[in-house]
Order: structure tokens, then sequence, then C-alpha cells
């Protein structure tokens, strides 16, 4: 390439190339950079005239790329890695200052355990950023926190790829949500009550074997499932309109569910592993200053969270990591 055409190009054309890439919007992708919209239309006509050729043409399904675009997607996650991990990470990562979006992959029930005190920190920390979530199949997380569409995966994520580094935040167990006007007498079930109850499910692919809640089953009981549902939003509305109904849902969820006023909580009729949640997170940003700073903020989030059934004590530095890889 010849050098003078080498001056055109810069990183932050780089840049504004992989947030069009993965918002294919040029006003999500502005959003996503800290820039204004025209500044962001401004590189994207630049990085057209760098390599003569449209590189993202208007749809209906939004800013697509072209083939040309597509072959140079690898090349260009590449260098932005390089430039994340070597560069920047020598860095300091300052939160008043930042202008960001964090992209948090989580199921509803994350929204509903994590986001509330997450943006209450940002908004005093860091001001200029803010949180964006996906619910997306297991099988596509590796990929988004690979490719930078995502920073961080929250839950509780059954068979992880063995190649993300995660860290346990807490643990707690299930218990029995259920209408106040259900007869049921006692704080407690017996098993044969609870097999003989209508009851929710929730699974995110849809199908009743791989419920959220399927270690039920695993207790050798058969449960009478009424619904299956992949929002575990929907179940205290489920249970409102239909009182017979019972859920088992992990504790934590339960307490924000008390907010309703028509639920009671009882407990469940036999002995539960515990629920452990964790953040996940790709080796290729596990030095990025803005990840490594989130991910301290939502661990000291939990460092001294009430009423969890078992906590293991952090490992020795605080790197509290288990399992995948290791810090």
């Amino acid at each position: 390439m010849h050098s003078v055409h080498m001056d055109e190009l810069d990183l932050n054309l780089l840049a504004v190339f992989d947030a069009l890439f993965r918002e294919r919007s040029v006003t999500q992708a502005a959003h996503a950079l800290g820039m204004t919209q025209s500044a962001t239309s401004h590189a994207v006509n630049r990085l057209r005239a760098f390599f003569d050729d449209p590189l993202f043409v208007k749809t209906k399904e939004g800013m697509t790329p072209t083939r040309k675009a597509e072959s140079l997607r690898a090349s260009v996650l590449d260098v932005m890695a390089t430039v994340r991990q070597d560069i920047l990470a020598a860095a300091r990562f300052d939160p008043a200052a930042a202008r960001r979006v964090f992209t948090l992959c989580m199921t509803d029930m994350g929204e509903l355990v994590f986001l509330p005190p997450l943006l209450k920190q940002l908004r005093t920390l860091a001001p200029g950023c803010s949180v964006r979530t996906l619910q997306v199949p297991v099988e596509q997380i590796e990929s988004l926190l690979g490719s930078g569409e995502a920073d961080l995966a929250i839950g509780s994520i059954r068979a992880v790829p063995e190649g993300l580094f995660q860290q346990r935040l807490f643990l707690h167990s299930f218990v029995t949500v259920l209408h106040r006007d259900n007869p049921v007498p006692g704080p407690r079930l017996s098993p044969q009550e609870f097999e003989a109850m209508p009851q929710i499910a929730v699974s995110l692919t849809g199908h009743t074997a791989e419920a959220y809640d399927n270690v039920v089953e695993q207790q050798g009981l058969q449960r009478k499932i009424a619904v299956t549902t992949p929002h575990f939003l929907t179940v205290p509305f489920l249970i409102k309109h239909n009182p017979e109904l019972v859920a088992t849902v992990p504790l934590e969820l339960a307490r924000a569910f008390d907010e309703y006023g028509f639920l009671r909580t009882i407990e469940v009729p036999f002995s539960l592993p515990p629920f452990a949640l964790h953040q996940h997170w790709h080796p290729r940003f596990h030095k990025d200053p803005a990840i490594v700073w989130l991910r301290e903020l939502i661990k000291s989030m939990f460092e001294n969270y009430p009423d969890v059934v078992f906590r293991e004590p952090a490992l020795a530095g605080g790197t509290g990591v288990d399992g995948g890889l290791r810090v």
C-alpha cells in the first residue's frame, strides 16, 4: 500500500468500521463510540473513499455490510483487539470522563437482579457510560464476547465454553412462589403436594427438557407442567391470573417478585444444590482497562451480598475466578 494512501487511514476509522459492523446503524454506532452522528457519517465516507467501496449499504435490515466489508471484518477485529490489549491496556480507564456503551449478555432475570444496582453505580461513577443488554442463545455467547459485540455475559450460564474466563459473583438457592390466595398451608409443601400442583417452567429454548429449573426433575420428581415460557418476568403475571399455578425460581428473583404484593415464597420440598451466578468474558479482552473496571465494579457490588445460602471466600488477591480459564 502506498505510504501516502496509508496516511489517510487512522485507528478512529477502524473503530467506526467495527462499531458500524456490530450495530448496523450509524446512529447506534455513534452512540457506542461517543461520537456525533455527523462525525460518524463523515468517518464512514472516509472509509468508503479509502477502500473504494460502499462498505455498508442501507437496507430494511439496517446498514448491511458489502462483500468487501465482510472480507475486512476479521482483520479489523484483530487490529482492534491488539489495540485494546497491548496499547489501551497500558492506559488507565477514567470512568468519570469515559463515554462508552457497555454491552451485557443476560436474561430478563439478570436484568431484574443485576441492572438496577449496576445502573445506579454507573450513574454515579461513570455518568457518560450506558448499558445495553442482549438476550441470546448460549451457543452465541462466545462469538459475541470474542468479537467485542458484548463485553460480559452475566448469570447462570450452563455449558459455558471452556475458552471463557468466569468469576463467581454469589450463590443462592431455589424457592417456590405461589399466589397469596393459594390455599397451601404452612411454609413448605410435601413432595406429593408439589408434584400434584400445576406449574410454570422457564426454558430459554422453549423445550421443557431444557428448562432453567429442571433441577427439580433431577431430584426424581415429576412435575405437572401447565405452561412453559422463555421469560422469567411473565411468571408473576401468569400466577396473578391463574392463582393455582406455582413456580420454582432462584431466590433473588423471588425477592424481586415480592414488590408485586400478591405472591408469597415457600421452601422447596426437597434439597437442591446452591445456584451460582457468574460473570464471563473473553481472553481477547482480559486486559481491556474499561472491561477490567466494569468487572471489578460488578464483583464489588456483590462482595457483601446479604442472605445468600452459601458463599466461598474470594481467592487470594481478590480475583475470585473459578472454572474455565483462570486469571
